[in-house]
């Protein structure tokens, strides 16, 4: 029990440390946020206006719909995306404080750090959407009678492990390539924006593509949370895509640390681990 405390305890240090380096570099907090609520903003408007409504307000009940599938959609992919590049970016961090020399040889083990991490994403994550769901509900006024915030709750949670998992593969990019790793990333984001239906059904896909939404936990997630929040679904009739997510995130989250080993011990050897590569 002690060792766990102990473990604990470190895991929460990386939480606080990140949370430090969130409050060194609130500007740019500032301005990344600012962009999230925008972007969601005008996807919302985009909704309104192709549904025939104005002031912010959908004509119709169908209308109201459609305007919240768009915005489910944006705050969504901007949680899910905030986990993504706190676990994926990880390094990049290290890199450019120049810490991460120190980071890889402190006496933690690699999953205490990669947890702390992980935690820190979801708390960051929970606090951003939050403020841009505000935002969103001081500009549209949207019907969300019926719905199920619980079970989208529960969505969230459990599709976040799959994507900290996504994030830690992610990451061996940059410890491969301490000059293009970082933006690699980004593809594999990209990628996942594609196929996952966030801003439409994945139906509209061509045929080659669609299968690869079925490897993505984004898709289950967007499917879950829009059946919780549009039609008032419950745990039990979200249950497979709470399993399909159960397994991925089992699946992902052990490829990813192993990945990440694996990675860590390539930096190591071929000397990339410092910022200048």
């Amino acid at each position: 029990m002690s060792s766990a405390a102990q473990e604990l305890r470190a895991s929460y240090a990386f939480v606080e440390r990140n949370f430090y380096l969130v409050r060194r570099y609130l500007g740019w907090e500032v301005v990344f946020l600012v962009y999230t609520m925008v972007n969601t903003l005008t996807i919302g408007f985009i909704g309104v206006d192709s549904t025939g409504g104005t002031g912010g307000q959908p004509a119709t009940a169908l209308a109201n719909e459609r305007v919240l599938y768009l915005v489910i959609g944006a705050l969504l992919w901007g949680f899910l995306s905030i986990l993504f590049e706190t676990v994926s970016e990880a390094v990049a961090w290290e890199r450019w404080e120049g810490t991460i020399e120190y980071t890889f040889m402190a006496p933690v083990r690699r999953l205490t750090h990669l947890g702390g991490t992980c935690l820190f994403g979801i708390v960051y994550g929970v606090l951003r959407t939050a403020l841009v769901l505000l935002a969103v509900v001081l500009f549209f006024r949207l019907n969300l009678q019926g719905a199920n915030l619980g079970s989208a709750f529960l969505v969230l949670v459990v599709s976040s492990f799959s994507f900290m998992g996504l994030g830690l593969i992610a990451a061996v990019l940059p410890l491969m390539s301490p000059e293009r790793g970082p933006q690699a990333t980004h593809i594999v984001q990209a990628l996942l924006l594609l196929v996952s239906g966030v801003y439409y059904d994945v139906a509209a896909l061509p045929h080659w593509l669609q299968p690869l939404a079925a490897l993505s936990p984004a898709t289950y997630t967007l499917a879950a949370a829009r059946d919780a929040l549009l039609r008032g679904a419950g745990v039990a009739q979200l249950a497979p895509d709470l399993w399909r997510l159960v397994a991925l995130g089992l699946v992902l989250i052990p490829l990813g640390l192993t990945a990440f080993g694996w990675g860590e011990r390539y930096a190591l050897q071929t000397g990339k681990l410092k910022r200048n590569g």
